[in-house]
C-alpha cells in the first residue's frame, strides 16, 4: 500500500512528443504523460501537434503554461521547440 500511495501523490509528469503518421512521414502530438509510460502510451492530456516536414507547430499555450507551472518537465526536444517558438520563455 505504501508504494501505491507514493505513486499517486508523487507522479513525475512529462511533456513529450508522441509519434504518429506514416512511414517516413512523421507527425507528433504534444502530450502530457507519466514519465514511466512508454512513448505511445495513453496520455493524460493532448496539448498540440508538430509536423516536422511542413514545420507546422500548433499548441495550446495556456495549458502548457499551466502544466509547466504545476511541475511538468518537457523533454529536451520539446523544450527546444518551445524555445524556438517563443513559448518556454513565458514560464
Amino acid at each position: 500500500k505504501k508504494k501505491k500511495l507514493f505513486n499517486l501523490y508523487f507522479l513525475m509528469l512529462k511533456l513529450r512528443l508522441k509519434r504518429g503518421g506514416r512511414k517516413r512521414q512523421p507527425s507528433y502530438r504534444i502530450v502530457l504523460i507519466k514519465s514511466e509510460t512508454r512513448r505511445e502510451g495513453r496520455p493524460i492530456e493532448n496539448l498540440g501537434f508538430y509536423n516536422p516536414i511542413s514545420k507546422e507547430f500548433v499548441v495550446n499555450i495556456e495549458r502548457i503554461k499551466v502544466r509547466l507551472n504545476q511541475g511538468a518537465r518537457p523533454t529536451q526536444t520539446l523544450k527546444n521547440l518551445l524555445i524556438k517558438n517563443g513559448i518556454f520563455c513565458y514560464v
